[in-house]
């Protein structure tokens, strides 16, 4: 075996890789946040969540993926322990899909029917079609599916390449009294954790072991316990991802390296033990690619079958493994590091943080309109302290968002990200202006300021139309409701007529004595914090609205929907709610 001989199996892995990567990429963009949606709502059904570990696997094709996600949703809150265990069990069965459809290469025959099903001659014409959608299909779904094409060609094409480099193998004596070596459990054991804790793909190390095996040198002797150390190595990537975690996520890795050391103590041990009894023939027996898929499936079902049952005993033994101790500020819990590596779902965890800030920052609101009618020193600072929460939400947002932008996002998901940016700087100028609320309430209770029954009746209506916007925005947003988001504009459109009105009623009172420049000052700064709050309100619309229209120039749309029909009907409609007391 030469020195090009090695060249070709690494570069075979390279495209193994890489292809794995792809579809795996492309595979997460079509789901959207649908994979955080389903493992989010998983309940305690132990069956469920194997069944579903197993599909989010196989769908992905990475284990690896789909525990570093579980240790994200742990350490972030979303999941306990408990549920997530039937969820590592299902994603280790989930990965064999990858071993099976390797096993294709091996298949023999010479009909077209038995050639066509070789990956070697049917991956050529997925990768054609792939490459088309790509570069000439618009629509994002339709390039997604094209990525998943290629990265499944390129999955193929690395392992024909890795097969290939691997034939001179089988005029190698040497290497055939190598694999005798394999067949000492613990060091095929050791041989299979540390190749796969190096490449951190259990689906990539069985490749190769499928592609090795096609030189027709390897037996079911050396290949078992290669295998079951493969599983062991698989969970490096989770243990990897949870340092730095809380507890949670740390006894979620544990629970996976866990697993997978007592599923291969049990199976090696019954093995050999039956293997003492009956004397397998099949054990010196050469090996298959569909061999080794098999080997790989049956272990990790076993497994899991036998594992179930025990998973109160495998949480406690993670918790013992990590004890109690730590207890840290968690308010941004969601936006983990950890998703970044399944970018749809850090989108998804984005939007549900930025939905906490945006009832933040309406409660902040409706709390610093509580002063105007009872002010006090704790109440004005608890307004304070939301508007700083408010400001470190968008710091924390801010930064996520950003590093979240620089991945491979699906279309949807970046305009998403786009939407998110721009809301998060609308959430914030509405607790500003709180604040501004908060500080004329103080001015006015510091100075004695006092206003006329008629203002306070006046204040009364504006509030209770603030109020409405704020919940109808809130509400919008975090359902992502477009039908909510279109009546926020003529609310808004009700809230600048009344304030208006508020004005000119106040300059009357003026001109007629009723009031004191003092107190006009004061009033006209709160009726215009809550104009600003109700633009904010609008551009939280109107984002909204874009969002799901693809529509990207907010004057063009606010042009076309102000003096629509239904625009002016809505609006009449609302007005009706907000009746101001009669001038006198």
């Amino acid at each position: 075996m030469s020195i090009f001989s090695f060249f070709q199996l690494f570069g075979g892995l390279a495209f193994f890789l890489y292809g794995m990567e792809i579809m795996g990429s492309g595979l997460e963009k079509m789901s959207g946040g649908k994979l955080e949606r389903i493992l989010e709502n998983l309940t305690s059904n132990r069956i469920k969540g194997v069944l579903l570990g197993a599909a989010v696997t196989a769908v992905i094709q990475s284990s690896s993926a789909v525990t570093v996600m579980l240790v994200g949703f742990v350490n972030s809150g979303i999941m306990q322990l408990s549920q997530v265990i039937g969820v590592i069990m299902g994603a280790n069965m989930g990965t064999t899909a990858t071993a099976w459809i390797l096993s294709l290469a091996g298949i023999q025959g010479d009909s077209f029917f038995v050639q066509l099903l070789k990956p070697v001659n049917f991956s050529p014409i997925i990768a054609v079609i792939g490459i088309i959608l790509i570069m000439f299909a618009k629509d994002g779904k339709k390039q997604s599916i094209g990525s998943i094409m290629i990265g499944f060609a390129l999955l193929m094409f690395g392992m024909e390449t890795m097969s290939t480099s691997m034939e001179p193998l089988a005029e190698m004596e040497g290497f055939a009294n190598l694999l005798l070596m394999f067949k000492n459990p613990i060091f095929g054991v050791l041989v299979g954790a540390i190749l796969t804790g190096i490449i951190q793909s259990s689906s990539a190390s069985v490749g190769i072991l499928q592609a090795l095996s096609l030189t027709g040198v390897v037996s079911y002797g050396a290949a078992i316990p290669i295998i079951m150390g493969q599983n062991i190595g698989t969970c490096v990537t989770a243990l990897i991802s949870a340092i730095g975690a809380n507890k949670g996520a740390k006894r979620t890795a544990f629970v996976h390296l866990y697993f997978n050391i007592i599923g291969t103590i049990l199976f090696l041990t019954l093995f050999y033990v039956l293997n003492a009894i009956f004397h397998f023939t099949f054990i010196d027996s050469t090996i298959n690619a569909v061999g080794i898929a098999v080997v790989h499936t049956t272990f990790n079902v076993l497994s899991t079958l036998v594992l179930l049952p025990f998973v109160k005993q495998l949480e406690m033994l993670a918790c013992k493994t990590v004890p109690d101790k730590e207890s840290k500020d968690d308010t941004f819990k969601l936006l983990d590091e950890r998703f970044l590596q399944t970018p749809a779902v850090a989108v998804e965890q984005s939007r549900t943080v930025t939905v906490e800030m945006g009832s933040l920052s309406v409660d902040t609101v409706k709390k610093a309109m509580g002063l105007l009618v009872n002010y006090s020193e704790a109440g004005a600072e608890e307004v304070i302290e939301g508007e700083n929460q408010v400001d470190l939400y968008e710091d924390q947002l801010g930064t996520y968002l950003v590093k979240v932008s620089s991945k491979d996002l699906a279309i949807k998901d970046s305009h998403t990200v786009a939407e998110l940016l721009n809301l998060l700087g609308n959430f914030e100028r509405i607790s500003d202006h709180a604040v501004n609320i908060a500080e004329a309430a103080q001015e006015a209770n510091n100075k004695g300021i006092k206003f006329s029954k008629k203002a306070r009746e006046e204040l009364t209506v504006v509030m209770k139309a603030l109020t409405d916007i704020l919940d109808l925005t809130q509400s919008a947003f975090k359902a992502n409701n477009k039908e909510l988001a279109k009546k926020i504009e003529p609310m808004e459109e009700v809230m600048d007529d009344l304030c208006r009105e508020l004005k000119n009623r106040h300059v009357a009172r003026l001109q007629a004595g009723e009031c004191t420049i003092e107190t006009g000052f004061v009033f006209l700064d709160i009726l215009t914090s809550f104009e600003r709050i109700s633009d904010h309100c609008s551009n939280v619309g109107v984002c909204l609205i874009q969002a799901q229209d693809d529509n990207h120039d907010v004057h063009e749309y606010t042009g076309e929907v102000k003096g629509g029909p239904e625009f002016i009907r809505q609006y009449n409609e609302m007005l009706k709610s907000y009746t101001l007391p009669a001038v006198k």
